[in-house]
């Protein structure tokens, strides 16, 4: 696991050494401060240092509160904030930057265990070298839910309910679409409960805590932030719709692709939409692989929630982030080119890397666009 956390540090620093540079070369701001406290990461930052108090009214007459973000990477944010003389930005990347660590560490085991260390070690550069995983470096809640995914998987693969029960329960206080661990374990531990029945076998009482587990974090979120808004079911969604998030069955993202496809746009529009797209193809590649269910079901559920969302079409990249078994057949793939024809896999990378890059600085740096 040394080598693949090598890796991806690597590959990471430098991706931040090129945004420090273009932020040197054009706005002389510096980088830290760019990515510890852009966008969301202010809102992360806020409600660490003050908890949920904060309702933006915006011009349009939308009305944006963070209650909108669910808590775990705030408090994580607190927590290193109470033991360090760290700033609430600072102590953010902090929070990424291991958590992105402990992640790369849990998509090397599951790519391994799947299909071999050199899988393993692609998967995880992969991942590193995605044109928005300059996401992975900032201040943002991606990092801490991939972590949490890539370890529950893993210990649904090997068997440890209670393990991925409880880790399920925690992705669901990371992020709205966390739902997809559980979603991934309950599915999962329906097949085990199905084979156990047909063999005539004894469902272990593990199997069902963990089953039970699973759901809890995200379930008492969005019940507490209903309870507090005055509609125990339906006050969390009420607050997304403010901030101009819903499912439509994708109905919004077709309208916005039809506008975009007539009229043009800004690059991270139609980047975000090729993105997409590839998504779509990767999981169809993936089911033809024959993919374990957990991982069917995890991608499925993150790339239909992207699809199927309305609003901030530019940020779908950044919710397909921890969507990291989408990358499976593309790192089989880079392995069988590295072994049969090493140079051409050399250059794949590099260009991967260079994409990467120099698309990381631009969102952060010149874009001016929500990620």
């Amino acid at each position: 696991m040394a080598i693949a956390v090598a890796l991806f540090l690597t590959a990471r620093l430098l991706g931040v050494a090129v945004l420090a540079l273009a932020a040197r070369a054009t706005t002389g701001r510096n980088p830290l401060g760019l990515l510890g406290r852009s966008w969301d990461s202010l809102w992360y930052v806020g409600i660490a240092a003050h908890g949920y108090s904060r309702t933006q009214h915006a011009r349009s007459g939308a009305t944006y509160s963070d209650v909108a973000f669910f808590p775990l990477y705030p408090a994580l944010v607190r927590a290193v904030r109470a033991v360090s003389p760290l700033s609430g930005g600072a102590s953010g990347l902090v929070v990424s930057w291991t958590a992105a660590a402990v992640a790369a560490c849990g998509i090397y085991a599951l790519g391994a265990r799947l299909h071999g260390r050199a899988v393993g070690f692609a998967l995880v550069l992969l991942w590193a070298l995605l044109p928005h995983s300059v996401v992975l470096s900032m201040a943002y809640t991606e990092p801490v839910l991939t972590a949490l995914a890539a370890w529950s998987l893993y210990a649904v693969l090997t068997g440890r309910w209670l393990w991925a029960g409880a880790l399920a329960a925690l992705a669901g206080l990371a992020r709205p679409n966390g739902f997809a661990v559980a979603a991934a374990v309950l599915a999962a531990a329906a097949y085990e409960v199905w084979r156990c029945l047909k063999e005539g076998r004894r469902v272990s009482h593990r199997l069902w805590t963990g089953a039970a587990l699973a759901p809890l974090g995200w379930t008492a979120y969005v019940l507490w932030v209903g309870r507090r808004q005055g509609n125990l079911l339906g006050g969390y969604f009420e607050v997304q719709r403010r901030w101009g998030s819903r499912f439509d069955f994708g109905h919004g993202a077709l309208q916005f692709i039809h506008h975009l496809l007539l009229h043009g746009g800004r690059i991270v529009f139609p980047m975000a939409m090729v993105i997409v797209a590839t998504g779509i193809v990767l999981y169809a590649l993936l089911l033809a692989d024959r993919a374990p269910l957990p991982l069917l079901v995890y991608s499925g559920v993150l790339l239909l929630i992207a699809l199927g969302g309305s609003g901030y079409f530019e940020s779908k990249p950044r919710f397909l982030l921890p969507a990291f078994p989408l990358l499976l057949p593309i790192a089989q793939a880079l392995v069988r080119t590295a072994r049969a024809r090493p140079w051409h896999a050399t250059v794949v990378v590099a260009a991967l890397a260079g994409l990467s890059f120099a698309y990381g600085a631009y969102l952060v740096v010149l874009a001016h666009t929500p990620l």
